[in-house]
């Protein structure tokens, strides 16, 4: 099948690996991908949605999976589907859920899905005087895409005002913060959720943990994600069947009575306290860096999987994963996240490691004339074994024979799980 990847980081590179592992026959496109998917297919330098969907009907493209969340609210998937294309991914109406926060709270009121107390709101005054009714920290959260960033937990009430004066005023995130959610703060434990859905099927992937701060031992600021491992032993069959009929379930029959049926990927962010789920947001796509140690654990074809999401037919598909976990350590670049970083050469030690790969993403060049950093977060090094313990071992041992000036990341992906 000629498949097309919309995306350019660690993400798409991990998705595209998995539909040449179970089917090798597929001809992969990337739109734009990075220098290193020019390995796994062609990249194709073409941003408008409309000569994009000429190119796969040209192409004869049979499955179009989109990676990242700005295209995906821009409404890509209402062009293919006019084109009469397959595509995976939810619709513009549906990527709501992700493009704005205040209506994603707003429908888990409704549909009396469980999540923190909350205010909405473009008025400074009011959030002032309901950030008075909380405890500290408190969170504040721009209403629009703000690339993951757009989230502050405020450590006193007046770091929370300036917060919600900042967004307001266009400052911190422009128009996203045009309007502000503040909420409480939930004292827990973090987990990543993801349900492949065709609008009325779902299937749950293994519970992942994202490690959101910059430095070993959750220290330094929040960025796009520095490492992840699934499935995660911190989650019971208990919390399983909470999040499919307390949370996907009403959300897929939710989406559909507001004629906004949920297709694609359900990007469930929870916290755990005391045993009971919150949602902390929604994501309408996988989450980077929990999609490259979820695709190794995939045991079903993901041509498949993706296919017949895309064409609702997920009731007749059985899918299995591998008795394995996957951790998987983000090699960043030097200023990362502060600033972006010298265009540096990296090289690759010609070593191979047992159940241990790398996924591509803010990478430049070629394999051919040399790869060079291109973005904060530089690629990602994966580990598959038995347990916790040997996948991370693997990850690690990789990290050792990745090269280039300036390179960061943490030492302690999986912390929470070798704790147990």
């Amino acid at each position: 099948m000629n498949i097309l990847i919309i995306g350019n980081g660690g993400r798409e590179y991990a998705i595209g690996l998995a539909l040449l592992k179970d089917t090798p026959q597929n001809t992969l496109f990337f739109a734009p991908g990075n220098g290193a998917t020019s390995s796994l297919g062609e990249n194709i330098d073409i941003t408008d949605f409309e000569t994009l969907a000429l190119f796969a009907k040209e192409r004869a493209i049979g499955l179009t999976i989109v990676g990242p969340e700005a295209p995906l609210t821009e409404g890509v998937v209402d062009v293919f589907h006019a084109h009469g294309l397959t595509i995976f991914g939810p619709s513009k109406a549906a990527a709501r859920l992700e493009g704005s926060k205040i209506f994603m709270k707003e429908f888990l009121a409704t549909n009396n899905i469980p999540t923190a107390a909350f205010l909405q709101t473009d008025s400074y005054d009011k959030a002032c005087a309901f950030i008075e009714t909380l405890s500290v920290p408190v969170v504040v959260k721009a209403d629009g895409l703000c690339a993951g960033k757009g989230v502050i937990i405020a450590q006193s009430k007046d770091e929370a005002k300036v917060a919600v004066r900042d967004m307001l005023s266009g400052e911190s995130f422009g128009a996203a913060g045009a309007r502000v959610v503040v909420e409480e703060f939930l004292d827990g434990f973090e987990l990543s959720l993801f349900a492949i859905c065709d609008g009325d099927e779902y299937i749950l992937l293994p519970a992942a943990q994202d490690h959101k701060r910059l430095k070993d031992g959750d220290k330094g600021p929040n960025t796009g994600g520095m490492g992840a491992y699934a499935p995660t032993p911190l989650v019971n069959d208990e919390i399983y069947d909470a999040v499919k009929k307390r949370v996907v379930e009403p959300t897929l029959e939710g989406m559909k009575a507001i004629d906004a049926p949920f297709c694609g990927v359900l990007f469930i962010g929870l916290m755990i306290v005391k045993g009971e789920i919150f949602v902390l947001e929604y994501n309408v796509r996988f989450g980077d860096p929990e999609c490259e140690v979820l695709m190794p654990l995939l045991k079903t074809s993901a041509t498949e999987l993706f296919y017949k999401a895309a064409t609702k037919d997920l009731k007749t598909l059985h899918v299995a994963f591998h008795d394995r976990v996957a951790v998987g350590v983000v090699v960043a670049s030097e200023h990362y996240p502060y600033k972006s970083s010298p265009e540096v050469p990296i090289t690759i030690d010609e070593v191979e490691i047992e159940g241990a790969h790398v996924a591509y993403a803010g990478v430049g060049g070629s394999f051919e004339k040399g790869l060079h950093v291109k973005g904060g977060r530089v690629l990602l090094c994966i580990g598959v074994g038995q347990d916790v313990a040997q996948a991370q071992k693997r990850a690690y041992t990789l990290c050792k024979h990745i090269h280039f000036e300036g390179m960061q990341y943490r030492k302690d992906i999986a912390y929470q799980a070798l704790a147990q």
